[in-house]
């Protein structure tokens, strides 16, 4: 101990003896300067890591819902201002907001993912570049640039999608949800090889209304396909609504200003962007 500190806590004591409650007060306002330090300490460090999408316009309106232990994460994102990519990367060193896309192996992609009738991870019709659904024609959500509308078409590859003007729509392919038809969306999932419908995984997916709203969704929740579709029919607003599940597991993931939700941080080859300009 230096000879200046013993000093001050001689000081302190001998305060203490004679005052005490002025030597608390004291004591208290040491507490208060430490705890400013510590909190300007940590807002200097929170400043000095920001997020690769710190800053990038909000084209998106947040909210958290969902009931029975699924909580779901969602975007409502303008159909215009959707940008399907391919970076290969986990979703948080991504400078845009959104969420993970469709499956993939490697670095191939197995799902289709379209702009403007070219696929985001390579050539028209060659593999693993988002021009086909892989092994099974499975739901694919299409959004039709000069209609305005939206669907779920249920193709093996792009040439088969119907739309008005190929050099003007997006395609995000994954599994039917058949939101508006209870009775038949096991059956089709089946068919469409939905992985792991059973099991309790993080899930994804996509959804729109009869409004054109688009809602871009991620639970953290561990659930099975049935009590995550569940908790869309119950939570998400809007009428006529439809859409896909898509990539899950350690795949679900979401940059939002609000929540960053990584999954388990693997590498994902797609990612369903919102416009960052």
């Amino acid at each position: 101990m230096s000879v200046r500190t013993e000093l001050h806590s001689n000081k302190l004591k001998e305060l203490w003896k004679r005052r005490p409650g002025l030597a608390l007060g004291v004591l208290g306002v040491v507490i208060i300067l430490l705890a400013g330090l510590l909190l300007s300490d940590m807002l200097f460090m929170d400043k000095s890591n920001p997020e690769a999408f710190d800053g990038l316009p909000q084209r998106y309106t947040y909210l958290e819902a969902g009931k029975d232990q699924v909580k779901l994460h969602m975007m409502s994102v303008k159909p215009e201002d959707i940008r399907l990519r391919a970076d290969k990367t986990p979703l948080r060193q991504i400078a845009a907001f959104g969420i993970n896309g469709g499956f993939f192996y490697g670095e191939d992609l197995l799902s289709i993912a379209i702009m403007n009738d070219q696929p985001v991870n390579g050539a028209q019709r060659a593999y693993g570049s988002g021009w086909f659904n892989a092994k099974y024609a499975r739901g694919t959500l299409v959004w039709d640039g000069v209609t305005g509308a939206f669907s779920v078409q249920v193709v093996s590859s792009a040439e088969e999608l119907t739309v008005t003007d190929r050099s003007r729509y997006f395609a995000q392919g994954g599994i039917s949800m058949n939101l508006q038809h209870e009775a038949l969306w096991e059956a089709a999932a089946k068919a469409e090889q939905l992985p792991y419908a059973d099991e309790q995984r993080m899930r994804s997916g996509l959804v729109y209304d009869k409004t054109g709203k688009l809602w871009l969704i991620v639970t953290p929740s561990l659930c099975t396909a049935a009590e995550f579709r569940t908790a869309v029919l119950e939570a998400v607003p809007g009428e006529g609504r439809e859409g896909i599940f898509l990539d899950g597991d350690g795949s679900s993931q979401m940059n939002a200003a609000e929540h960053v939700l990584e999954g388990d941080s693997r590498p994902v080859v797609q990612m369903i962007a919102v416009a960052g300009k």
